[in-house]
């Protein structure tokens, strides 16, 4: 009997806590089942970075893990001035194509022309250059297809042989650099004893001066620094247009010429501009020779 009786105690708990759970219901908004009452959860958001950022690591391929960005008002080595998407059979690879591959050239195009827009003007004008930084392997393997356009501060000095394509430390951004005339820009130099140019006013004695840009064929870095009888020649024009003066039989006998390569990285990266540099032969000159005319070339 007594066992019978605990039994019938726990029976009656039981249907009370039954009884009252039924009483209280459902809570609003609800059905009762449990199952389908989750929120769904956000697309998953891949990483890309923004322009107008800078970053204190210059590498030509965005890892996450390197990843952080600074104001572009404290020290820093390159600056994002945009982001752009790949497309088309570029999109469709299963890996990013490399930075100095062919595939990059049409890329390294479009940041060169955002640069320049970006700068007021042609950035190999200054004391500039110009990358293009694909996402990693990993984040293209996650779905991302986003580039970086970088521009860079070079050193002050510009190597004979295309060497200084090297970003140094900088404060501030370089938007509308080259349009605002910036200590950045080229303008008459003299050669140290390494053969690198460095600026002097126009007023100190000087045997050179930038004149402008010209855009070699598309051939092999090799063949294209051997050309010199290609080179030399258009530069000369440069040197005539920049000067004002005629472009003939007499203009070889007005001015001597230099002239600089892009690095051969950058060259395989796509740039194709050769800063071209009127020489004055080894004599001093000390004023600018930019439309100068006939009596800042005379013929010699």
């Amino acid at each position: 009997m007594r066992r019978h009786g605990r039994a019938a105690l726990t029976a009656a708990i039981l249907t009370a806590a039954l009884a009252a759970l039924v009483a209280c219901g459902t809570p609003a908004g609800t059905d009762g089942d449990l199952f389908d009452d989750w929120r769904a959860m956000a697309a998953a958001q891949q990483f890309a970075p923004k322009a107008g950022e800078c970053h204190v690591i210059p590498e030509a391929t965005s890892y996450l893990s390197s990843y952080s960005p600074v104001d572009c008002a404290k020290t820093h080595l390159v600056e994002t001035f945009h982001v752009g998407t790949f497309t088309g059979a570029l999109a469709a690879r299963t890996t990013p194509p490399t930075v100095e591959s062919a595939a990059m050239r049409a890329v390294f195009t479009d940041c060169d022309t955002r640069a320049k827009e970006f700068v007021g003007g042609d950035w190999r004008t200054a004391r500039l250059s110009v990358q293009v930084a694909p996402t990693s392997p990993n984040g293209w393997t996650g779905g991302s297809r986003w580039y970086r356009c970088d521009i860079f501060e070079l050193d002050e000095v510009d190597g004979a042989n295309g060497d200084s394509d090297r970003a140094i430390h900088r404060a501030g951004t370089l938007r509308n650099a080259v349009g605002s005339r910036s200590p950045l820009t080229y303008g008459c130099m003299n050669e140290d004893e390494w053969g690198r140019l460095r600026p002097v006013a126009c007023t100190t004695g000087h045997q050179y001066e930038f004149v402008g840009v010209w855009t070699a064929p598309n051939r092999s870095y090799t063949d294209a620094v051997r050309d010199e009888d290609a080179v030399h020649p258009a530069c000369r024009t440069l040197v005539a247009r920049y000067a004002k003066v005629p472009v003939d039989a007499k203009l070889r006998y007005r001015t001597g010429t230099s002239y600089r390569f892009p690095s051969q990285e950058l060259w395989a990266r796509g740039d194709r501009g050769v800063r071209c540099y009127f020489w004055s032969g080894g004599a001093a000159v000390k004023r600018s020779i930019a439309g100068g005319g006939t009596k800042a070339l005379p013929v010699n």
